[in-house]
C-alpha cells in the first residue's frame, strides 16, 4: 500500500526536487541543438573528404592549421611553420594540448595520422590533403619537418584538412576494423572542443564540451546535431522550437522566416559551386541515340557539343529562379576571392539556336539521349538546379533524362564512372584554386598524385604542365599566373562547366543564438554564440 510521505520527508523531496530542476536548467539552456542537411559518413575523420564529414568532426579532432571564416590559413595544433628548403617544411606544435582521454598531444601523433590516410580512406579519399608528403620526421616532442616530393608552396593550406587523432586510441586499426572503432567511440579521441557521446547514422551526433580544451572554452555543455534531409522538415521544426538554428534554408523560405519576430537569418556567398560533368571516355555509359542504340563514337568528346551545351544554359534564371535568389552566375570553377581566379574569364552567352547550329554541325541533328545525374540533398538548390538544366538542355534538342540522387549513392557512383553527365557542388575550401584544379582538370595520374577526382577521361598536356609547375612554385606572383592560366584554359575546353555559385542561408531562434557565417559553409557550434 502507497503512504503519503511524512510533512519532513516531503519537504526533503520537493527540496531535492528542486535542486534537480535548478541543476537541469543551466545544461539545457547550454545546450546548442541545430538542424543539418547531411551528416558524417563516419566518426574516422580520414575515411572520406565530404564536407559534410569535416563539419561535423572538426568539432572532435583539430587539425594542424586552420581555415579562418573567409578561409584565411591560421595557426591550430601547429603553431607556426616555415619552409626549411624547398622540399621540407618544419612545423612547431601547440604546447600542453591535452586528447579527451587525458593523454598528450606530441609530434608522434601528427605523423601517425599523416601516415595512416592512404591506409584508411575510403571511396571519397583524404588522401588529396597529403599527396605531397614523401616522409614525416619528428624532431622532438614539439617539432615535425614534413619532407615533400618536391617543393610544395601550398602545404600549409592543404593541412586544414590533415584532422589529427590519438596514435594510441587508432593503433592497429585497418582499412576494416577503423569505422567500427571510431564509430563505437573507443577510438574517436581528439583534442576539439567537444568530446563524441554517440552517433547514430542518419540521425544525429551528441558532443559534449570538452573542458581540457587548450582554446577558448565553448558556451555549450552539449552540442546536438541533428539530420533532416527534408528542408521543409528543418523549417518546420526551427518553428516549432524543437530546434536552435538550422542550415542551408531553402530561399523560398527565406522571406517568411525574415518576418518571423521570433527568428532571425544570415546568409553568405560561399565558395561552392555547381558545375556540369561531361565525361570525355570513348565509351560512356549513359549515352546514346534517341532511339537507345548505340553511337559511333561518344558525342561529347566533340568540342561543338560541349560548346552547345555551354550555349543552352542560362545561369541568371538558375540563380534567380531555380535558386531563388540564393545564387550567382558562374564561369569558372572557383570564385572571385579564391587564389588563381581569373578575371579574363568572360560570361557566355546564352543561345538555344546557336547551340542546335553546333549540334547540327557535330552531326547531331537531332540531339542524342543522355542521363543527367546530380546530387539532390547535399547543397542548397542542387534539386532544382538539376531539374532546370535538364529543361534547358531539351529545349536546344539533347533528350535528357534527370536522375536526382541522394549523396550516398551519387558519389560513390560517379567514382566509380557510371556517369555520362553528372553535376555537383566543388568548393576550394583551403581558398586555393589549385586544390581544386590538381583534382579535377589535371589528368588522373597516380604517380603525380594529381587528378584523383578525374573521373571523366578528360586530358590536355598544356594544363598538366601549367598544374605541375604551380605545384613547385614558391613565387606567389608566378604561380598565381599560372592557376590564372590554367582556369582559362578550363573554361575553353569545356569538360567541365561551371553555372552557379552558391549562396547559403542559416535561420535561428533570434533571443537563443548568433552565427558568423562562413564562407566554406561550414556550420559550426564554434562560430555559434548565445544571443545574450
Amino acid at each position: 500500500m502507497y503512504l503519503l510521505p511524512s510533512r519532513s520527508r516531503l519537504s526533503r523531496l520537493l527540496a531535492a526536487c528542486s535542486l534537480g530542476m535548478a541543476l537541469a536548467l543551466p545544461v539545457a539552456a547550454q545546450t546548442l541543438t541545430i538542424g543539418v542537411r547531411a551528416g558524417p559518413d563516419s566518426i574516422d575523420p580520414h575515411f572520406t573528404a565530404a564536407g559534410t564529414q569535416a563539419e561535423a568532426l572538426k568539432h572532435v579532432f583539430d587539425t594542424l592549421t586552420w581555415s579562418g571564416n573567409g578561409l584565411e590559413v591560421q595557426p591550430r595544433l601547429a603553431e607556426s611553420w616555415r619552409a626549411v628548403d624547398a622540399s621540407t617544411w618544419e612545423f612547431k606544435l601547440r604546447r600542453g594540448v591535452k586528447f579527451h582521454d587525458g593523454s598528450d598531444f606530441t609530434a608522434e601523433d601528427v605523423k601517425f595520422s599523416i601516415e595512416r590516410i592512404p591506409m584508411v580512406s575510403g571511396p571519397n579519399p583524404t588522401t588529396i590533403y597529403v599527396r605531397r608528403v614523401k616522409m614525416v620526421q619528428v624532431v622532438d616532442p614539439y617539432t615535425v619537418r614534413v619532407q615533400t616530393d618536391g617543393p610544395a608552396p601550398t602545404l600549409p593550406y592543404d593541412f586544414i584538412r590533415l584532422f589529427i587523432v590519438s596514435s594510441k586510441a587508432a593503433a592497429g586499426l585497418t582499412r576494416d576494423t577503423a569505422n567500427a572503432a571510431f564509430n563505437s567511440g573507443k577510438a574517436a579521441i581528439g583534442t576539439g572542443p567537444y568530446k563524441f557521446v554517440s552517433w547514430t547514422p542518419k540521425d544525429q551526433l551528441v558532443l559534449d564540451r570538452f573542458d581540457g580544451y587548450w582554446g577558448p572554452k565553448e558556451p555549450w555543455a552539449r552540442h546536438v546535431r541533428k539530420e533532416i534531409p527534408n528542408d521543409a522538415a528543418r523549417v518546420a521544426q526551427l518553428k516549432a522550437g524543437q530546434l536552435d538554428l538550422i542550415v542551408r534554408v531553402p530561399a523560398a523560405d527565406v522571406p517568411s522566416l525574415k518576418r518571423d519576430p521570433k527568428l532571425a537569418v544570415e546568409t553568405i556567398e560561399t565558395v561552392y559551386v555547381f558545375n556540369i560533368e561531361l565525361d570525355l571516355r570513348d565509351n560512356s555509359p549513359q549515352i546514346t541515340a534517341k532511339d537507345g542504340s548505340k553511337l559511333a563514337k561518344n558525342p561529347l568528346q566533340d568540342a561543338r557539343v560541349r560548346q552547345a551545351i555551354n550555349m543552352a544554359i542560362d545561369r541568371n534564371a538558375l540563380a534567380e529562379v531555380a535558386m531563388e535568389g540564393l545564387g550567382k552566375p558562374s564561369y569558372q570553377m572557383v570564385t572571385p576571392s579564391i587564389f588563381g581566379f581569373s578575371k579574363k574569364v568572360q560570361p557566355s552567352k546564352v543561345d538555344p539556336a546557336g547551340a542546335k547550329r553546333l549540334l547540327a554541325e557535330a552531326g547531331y541533328p537531332n540531339g542524342f539521349k543522355i542521363v543527367f545525374s546530380f546530387t539532390n540533398d547535399r547543397l542548397p538548390g542542387d534539386r532544382q538546379v538539376g531539374a532546370a538544366v535538364t529543361q534547358m538542355l531539351a529545349g536546344v534538342g539533347i533528350d535528357v533524362q534527370a536522375n536526382s540522387q541522394p549523396v550516398a549513392v551519387f558519389f560513390p557512383a560517379r567514382t566509380r564512372g557510371d556517369y555520362s553527365m553528372s553535376m555537383a557542388g566543388w568548393g576550394t575550401l583551403t581558398g586555393e584554386s589549385h586544390y581544386t584544379l590538381s583534382s579535377v582538370a589535371h589528368s588522373n595520374d597516380k604517380d603525380r598524385k594529381m587528378g584523383a577526382f578525374n573521373v571523366i577521361g578528360y586530358k590536355n598536356p598544356v594544363m598538366d604542365k601549367l598544374l605541375q609547375d604551380a605545384a613547385v612554385e614558391m613565387n606567389e606572383d608566378k604561380r598565381r599566373s599560372l592557376l590564372e592560366q590554367a582556369n582559362e584554359l578550363l573554361v575553353q575546353d569545356g569538360s567541365r562547366i561551371p553555372v552557379v555559385a552558391i549562396a547559403s542561408a542559416w535561420a535561428m531562434q533570434k533571443d537563443k543564438v548568433k552565427i558568423t557565417p562562413r564562407v566554406d559553409e561550414d556550420t559550426l557550434a564554434m562560430n555559434i554564440r548565445p544571443a545574450r
